[in-house]
Formats: C-alpha cells, structure tokens, sequence
C-alpha cells in the first residue's frame, strides 16, 4: 500500500489531537496542592511530682515527649513563666529566662524547679513545635487546697492542657 500525501496529513492531524489531548488529560488531572504531612500531633508525659515544696529544695520533672508521627524536621522549644511564687528552672545545666524559648534537644528531658520561698509555687512549662502546636503543663505546689489539686490532677501536682 502506498502511502500518499493526503494520508500523511490525515495521520499527522490524529497524532496532533492525540498528543493535545494527551496534554489537556495530564494539565487537568494533576494537583498543585499535594497533600504531605510534616506537622503531627503530640503531647508531653510528666512523671508524678510532689505536691509540696520546701524553701530551697529542687524538685525534678521528668518529660517524655511523644509526637504520632516521624517529626526528624521537627524541632521544639520549651518555655516557661511563673506567676505565684519564687524560684528558678533549669534545663540541660542552663537556668531559663522566664518566657524565652529554649531548644529541646532530645525527646526524653528533665526539668529542675527550685524554691526560692515556703509560699505557694505556681508556673507553666509550653512545648512548641515549629509548626505552630503547643501544649501547656501547668504545676501548683504548696497550694492551700492540695487536696482538691491532687484530684484533679492524679496525685501529680500538674496539670496538662493543649
């Protein structure tokens, strides 16, 4: 069979479309919005502390921060604020600064409050991680009704809110 010039243009215009549509399907069927998680929940475990604290004494609060998903390009930070009472927190060596944030470098991590004073000790500790998620511990001691806080909280003095 011979192939003429006519044939050749019919051809030609059916590869043409073919490709066209080819390229309308592929434009259309994809999605600019992919949908990749990086950002996973998590929560912070506190083994249970006292719920007295004496002038001078250091009470460590020990972390366990567990995230659902993989969070290798997570980072969190940890900062923490004061508001009754007297005393100080460090963490890894460091005494922190009331409300600046402070790199955690590692998932599992102890926290040192020390008493500065017999009254009432009430402050907060925030987890961040750079995608905006929090959660916020808060711990009471030397509080006139321990035994209301000690329900409340399971016997641990802290309090967990997200």
């Amino acid at each position: 069979m011979k192939v003429t010039s006519t044939m050749k243009k019919v051809i030609g215009k059916i590869v043409g479309l073919g490709c066209m549509a080819t390229s309308v399907f592929c434009i259309t069927a994809c999605d600019s919005n992919l949908d990749i998680q990086s950002s996973y929940p998590f929560h912070v475990e506190i083994m249970p502390v006292p719920l007295r604290v004496t002038q001078g004494e250091t009470v460590e609060i020990r972390c366990s921060l567990l995230a659902e998903g993989r969070t290798h390009d997570t980072q969190y930070t940890i900062r923490w604020f004061l508001y009754d009472g007297k005393g100080s927190m460090t963490y890894n060596g460091h005494v922190l600064k009331a409300n600046d944030r402070y790199l955690l470098t590692s998932h599992e991590f102890r926290l040192y409050y020390t008493s500065e004073s017999s009254d009432a000790h009430n402050f907060i500790v925030v987890v961040e991680d750079n995608y905006g998620q929090s959660q916020q511990l808060e711990f009471k001691f030397n509080n006139e009704d321990e035994e209301k806080v000690a329900v409340e909280n399971g016997g641990q003095g802290v309090e967990g809110r997200q």
